[in-house]
């Protein structure tokens, strides 16, 4: 392998460990559920999904999946979710 290309693939492998590096400004993806296919978009930091739960809760299975895959490669509003559990409440 030619010598600058091997400087290039480490460069690549370290970058690749550190994914804080890639911030995702636009996506759309298609998501195979188990029950249907959906298609999901970011665009400046808010999600869009077909699905109804989506349609209904303004989030998705589809985008919990999303925001644990990709982590820190989301902008900060991306990664917010309504579906997030809230501390429970002590009972007295």
């Amino acid at each position: 392998m030619h010598s600058s290309l091997i400087g290039k693939v480490e460069k690549a492998n370290r970058y690749a460990r550190e994914p804080d590096r890639i911030t995702f400004d636009r996506l759309s993806l298609t998501f195979r559920g188990d029950n249907d296919t959906h298609q999901v978009a970011l665009e400046s930091g808010r999600w869009h999904c077909t699905c109804h739960s989506f349609d209904s809760w303004g989030s998705c299975v589809h985008l919990l999946t999303l925001q644990k895959v990709m982590g820190a490669m989301l902008p900060d509003e991306a990664r917010v979710s309504s579906f997030a559990l809230e501390q429970p409440v002590p009972v007295a």
